[in-house]
């Protein structure tokens, strides 16, 4: 009851207090949004209350030190911080970047009212008519290359707020990997410890070399079609609304462009992903070669097992199951990119030790 009394004096602070609300469906984090209209004016209200994760990484901490806190601070997870969306978002938004600009925020109370961006999500817009799918799709990837070619400092700001953005360092790669082991092929009956899970370590230890093969750009970190606007008004990349970037790192420039082109909740059209590919590359000064081929397969790789293993622990942890309904589409992203050469050793490591989970 404390927090509704919270909201309610945070957006009668804000000159929203007569606000028509709607409850927005969760997603599978622990924020919560609701839409608000004031006469012609609309909004969104992000309510991140503080203490409900673990804590993120503080300055200074070691990987030892990020381990102990747990997995946010080691995966380098936002976490609690509402700091990190308004500072990431001012600072796409100064770039000239469709990020929400921000109305009012209480970091205290982890109150956030945001622009809304409006109704045109990608997922909805290219289920009601598909033959947008390439030119929304071309715009996204016009966009990410441009996030790429921009220049952001470490520490973001917005008024007296700071967030110091970090690098997608190999400790929080390879937690994510882990996730794998620890949810998605425990769910198989699998338990994977000692000697074995020392050599799956040194093989991903492997694959993240190949990361380094090009400078790291920001990486927003959930960039897919449920998670960006169409805003055909607006001009070049900001027709492309942004959300759901507060876990941004700097990281290798395939890692959003895998996270859009092999979403888990939706099919690509099979003839757009290589021509999307090569168009990033193309926009970004990249050059599409076997270098980035391979980087991209690593990179997939990773992601998709991470998503693997949290769509398991969404299902069993959390209440969630519908969440084992989009398994089989990550499972066939992960097998195709277990197909580069790179990877052939954690599918062969994986055939042997778990055959079930390659089915």
């Amino acid at each position: 009851m404390s927090r509704k009394v919270d909201i309610d004096a945070f957006l009668q602070g804000a000159n929203w207090g007569a606000a028509h609300r709607i409850a927005v469906p969760g997603d599978a984090s622990t924020r919560r949004y609701e839409r608000l209209t004031l006469g012609k004016d609309k909004s969104v209200l992000m309510d991140a209350p503080k203490g409900v994760e673990a804590p993120s990484e503080p300055e200074g901490a070691s990987v030892k030190d990020r381990v102990s806190l747990g997995y946010n601070a080691l995966a380098r997870l936002a976490g609690p911080n509402p700091e990190a969306f308004t500072c990431i978002a001012n600072e796409l938004s100064k770039r000239g970047f469709s990020s929400p600009k921000i109305i009012a925020a209480d970091m205290d109370k982890g109150f956030i009212l945001l622009e809304d961006l409006g109704d045109g999500l990608y997922a909805e817009i290219i289920a009601k008519d598909g033959a947008m799918e390439q030119l929304l799709y071309e715009a996204a990837i016009d966009t990410l290359a441009a996030i790429y070619r921009s220049t952001f400092p470490s520490q973001m700001n917005f008024q007296d707020i700071a967030w110091r953005v970090r690098e997608y360092d190999a400790a929080a790669l390879q937690a994510e990997a882990d996730l794998f082991l620890d949810w998605y092929a425990k769910d198989f009956g699998y338990d994977i410890q000692g000697h074995l899970r020392d050599e799956w370590h040194r093989i991903w230890s492997d694959l993240f070399e190949c990361l380094s093969s090009h400078a790291p750009g920001l990486a927003l970190r959930d960039f897919h079609a449920e998670n960006i606007f169409w805003l055909p008004e607006r001009q070049a990349v900001s027709r492309v609304g942004l959300i759901d970037f507060q876990d941004a790192l700097f990281a290798h420039p395939s890692y959003d462009l895998v996270s859009l082109i092999e979403d888990a909740r939706r099919d690509v059209s099979p003839d757009l992903a290589e021509p999307l590919i090569e168009r990033f590359c193309e926009k970004a000064g990249i050059k599409y070669d076997d270098s980035f081929k391979t980087a991209y397969a690593a990179m997939g790789a990773q992601r998709n097992a991470k998503i693997l293993g949290i769509f398991v622990r969404l299902a069993q942890r959390d209440g969630k199951p519908h969440y084992r309904d989009l398994i089989p589409r990550v499972a066939a992203h992960f097998q195709g990119n277990l197909e580069d050469l790179k990877c052939a050793e954690l599918k062969s490591w994986i055939s042997t030790h778990l055959p079930k989970a390659l089915t």
